[in-house]
């Protein structure tokens, strides 16, 4: 089975109302068992334009990839971040990784 991530990229326009979103999501990524591979970081864009904000998050699969963002509880979560900021996600599988 291969793994699935979710790669956002997010730009914050309100930091302080963010925080709740970071701070709340914690109990959900735990429950599906992500596993943040990038959060923010120092970068540099060699070619093209980003968003503020990249996040990669590695789950056990593509399913409980799409299944984490489907939840009800996640869901929630968005009501909670999009006042605060614009975000791309995408729900990707993996490459190569049969398990």
């Amino acid at each position: 089975m291969r793994k699935g991530y979710w790669i956002a990229a997010v730009d914050i326009a309100n930091m302080d109302g963010y925080r709740g979103y970071i701070t709340a999501n914690k109990a959900v990524f735990d429950k599906y068992g992500a596993r943040f591979l990038v959060r923010g970081g120092e970068r540099t864009v060699v070619e093209g334009h980003c968003r503020d904000r990249i996040v990669v998050i590695e789950f056990e699969s593509y399913q409980r990839a799409l299944e984490c963002y489907r939840s009800p509880e996640y869901q929630a979560l968005v009501s909670i971040r999009s006042p605060h900021s614009q975000a791309d996600i995408v729900v990707i599988e993996g490459y190569g990784e049969e398990g």
